[in-house]
């Protein structure tokens, strides 16, 4: 199993700088990634005055600051994004890093403050089509090769996209959604990876062990090829006491886990302030027997 950092974009994790430290520290901690929000508003309502910074500016800083650790947006909602333009930003981040990248996807949301906000469609099904069609075009766009497309939302005519990503023949695609809700991981079985988000179980909560055995028997039901490498990724606080903390994550890595992130509660404000983030960083990832 890896270990992960999770933070938002919001916050004291708006400025490049900091995460840059934030970075730093997690890769002299010994940690194995570090992952990023990607918001423009998130909720108008929760985060009324706070600062937000782009998530590629601030994925570039983290890059410039380490050598080791993987980094990426967890998640990107592809729907909200021009997948040319969004090709070029993972493929540059991809060739600094020197291949360290993993893009995680998702449907995102709040979707009426942050698509809604800006004239954009609400609708879940217009959403989740453009989300499935760009990851096909973001795939072909990464491979260096010449994308012809006519699609339902989206159209290119004779466009290569150069150069191709470092990571061959494309970056880890994740891709996030709520489990036990099926159409998500429908999606997420065309890919490398699942982050599953569970419904009785908050941002920053682990989840029932028994839940992801059923997750990860209906992924394995569904992937066109059990017998490749996949990563499940899921998370929340592990306890200081180390023994608490295996006790907590062994059996969710037995069950099929192969990353855990470490995020806080998101009813809280310790999970967009420095201080404790970088507290728990500097404590190091979690240990299993």
């Amino acid at each position: 199993m890896r270990f992960s950092i999770n933070i938002p974009n919001f916050g004291d994790f708006a400025d490049a700088r900091t995460v840059a430290r934030v970075a730093t520290a997690a890769e002299e901690a010994g940690w194995d990634g570090l992952f990023l929000w990607d918001h423009v508003v998130h909720s108008k309502v929760r985060r009324q005055g706070q600062p937000f910074g782009d998530p590629w500016m601030l994925l570039t800083a983290a890059a410039l600051a380490t050598s080791r650790i993987k980094l990426g947006p967890l998640v990107t909602p592809v729907a909200r994004r021009r997948p040319e333009q969004l090709a070029r930003q993972v493929a540059t981040l991809d060739g600094l890093s020197d291949g360290r990248v993993i893009f995680g996807a998702g449907l995102g949301g709040p979707i009426d403050d942050e698509f809604g906000s800006f004239g954009d469609s609400t609708d879940p099904k217009v959403l989740a089509g453009r989300l499935d069609e760009g990851l096909d075009l973001l795939a072909g766009y990464w491979s260096g090769d010449t994308v012809n497309h006519q699609g339902d939302h989206y159209r290119v005519n004779d466009v290569t996209l150069l150069p191709a990503t470092v990571q061959r023949p494309r970056p880890p695609v994740w891709i996030a959604g709520y489990w036990p809700r099926k159409a998500p991981m429908r999606r997420a079985v065309r890919w490398d990876g699942a982050v599953p988000l569970f419904l009785n179980a908050n941002h920053g909560e682990a989840p029932p062990v028994e839940d992801l055995r059923d997750l990860m028997t209906y992924l394995g039901d569904h992937r066109v090829d059990p017998m490749t490498p996949y990563d499940v990724i899921v998370g929340g606080i592990s306890p200081a006491d180390r023994t608490q903390s295996r006790a907590m994550i062994e059996p969710l890595a037995e069950a099929g886990a192969t990353w855990w992130d470490e995020r806080q509660l998101i009813s809280g404000t310790d999970f967009y302030r420095l201080d404790p983030i970088l507290r728990r960083i500097e404590q190091g990832p979690p240990s299993l027997g």
